[in-house]
């Protein structure tokens, strides 16, 4: 991967041949995104896109650690305990224009992604046209550890995936390897890292997407477990996807207890709908406008900041979740409140 510069921008944006190249440049903070990054990307896809002499654009990342973990969301939570809940808006809406952008480009986008690609790296590599792994890569959406929905669109590719494993992963916040992201359907060719920057270079003389490779992805070891998972989540609510796994065992078994006794009720429960309503009405640019409906009020009204406490900012990983004791039919309430249309 190319080396980050500590002087360079946080986003590196250029003309190379006949392709738009954006390298995420932030290696030390594991190329988390903030919003000036994010409006950055979109001003340089509004740029390409009406431009004859860029045939695709290729997104790759600096440092060998991640592609981008995922949202710089410490800084969203530190302003909304000031009491600033704008800054968040602002940055969820700007960063799904981006998602919004890239997954209904005109143009081919390729994404290569090394390492941790979570949350808003998922958001950027998941919605391009060709989706790159190498070896080091693990995928995941793990914000209701945090209070949060996947969002990014994740919840359209979740409810793309097999059977129930979206909302498997959408609850756990489970990583899969190369092999369960390409059987999920978050990516589409595995390639030996050593491989890609001669790869690019040559894609970006030419212009033609047509030359990468097909690559073949590891086995998956989520796809042996399709039929426990659909057992469990072929559930309508928490409730019933608790008594479900406390019939099972296994690996799968345990990572959703463990996952269901953890994370925020409130964020897995709507979690639950988002994936739902993508499964019915698919489309990113939807599936974005649900999610905003619940982030935007994440911090103010859910478990957003509370969470960011607990796992990024005290690390006590205990968090205190407003609705623990809630009876399913409160909680399905606040859901409501939170997914209403803004």
């Amino acid at each position: 991967m190319p080396e980050a510069d500590p002087v360079q921008p946080a986003v590196l944006i250029r003309r190379q041949g006949r392709a738009g190249r954006i390298t995420l440049n932030r290696a030390a903070r594991l190329n988390a995104l903030t919003r000036e990054m994010c409006q950055q990307i979109l001003a340089a896809l509004d740029a390409w896109r009406a431009d004859p002499a860029v045939a695709l654009v290729i997104f790759d990342a600096a440092g060998d650690r991640a592609f981008s973990a995922g949202g710089d969301v410490v800084a969203v939570v530190k302003a909304a305990r000031a009491g600033d809940f704008a800054l968040g808006r602002d940055f969820f809406r700007d960063e799904y224009r981006m998602n919004a952008q890239i997954a209904l480009y005109p143009k081919p986008v390729l994404a290569f992604m090394q390492g941790y690609t979570m949350g808003g790296g998922i958001g950027i590599g998941g919605h391009a046209r060709h989706r790159i792994l190498g070896e080091t890569t693990q995928m995941a959406m793990p914000e209701t550890r945090i209070g949060l929905v996947p969002d990014v669109g994740a919840s359209a590719l979740l409810a793309r995936a097999p059977g129930r494993m979206g909302y498997y992963l959408g609850l756990t916040g489970a990583r899969m390897t190369p092999g369960d992201a390409v059987f999920c359907g978050f990516a589409d060719r595995f390639l030996a890292q050593a491989d890609w920057p001669a790869l690019i270079a040559r894609l970006a003389e030419s212009g033609d997407p047509a030359l990468l490779p097909q690559g073949r992805a590891p086995g998956s070891d989520l796809a042996g477990h399709g039929a426990q998972i659909d057992r469990i989540f072929a559930r309508p609510d928490l409730a019933a996807i608790r008594a479900a796994v406390a019939q099972e065992t296994g690996p799968i078994a345990d990572a959703t207890r463990a996952a269901l006794a953890q994370h925020d009720p409130l964020a897995m429960a709507a979690t639950l709908q988002l994936i739902a309503a993508a499964q019915a009405a698919p489309g990113v640019p939807e599936a974005l406008e649900r999610e905003f409906r619940f982030t935007a009020r994440a911090a103010e009204h859910g478990d957003f900041i509370e969470g960011v406490r607990a796992r990024l900012i005290d690390r006590d990983d205990r968090p205190a979740w407003r609705h623990a004791s809630a009876t399913e039919t409160d909680l399905a309430a606040a859901v409501a409140t939170m997914l209403a249309p803004i």
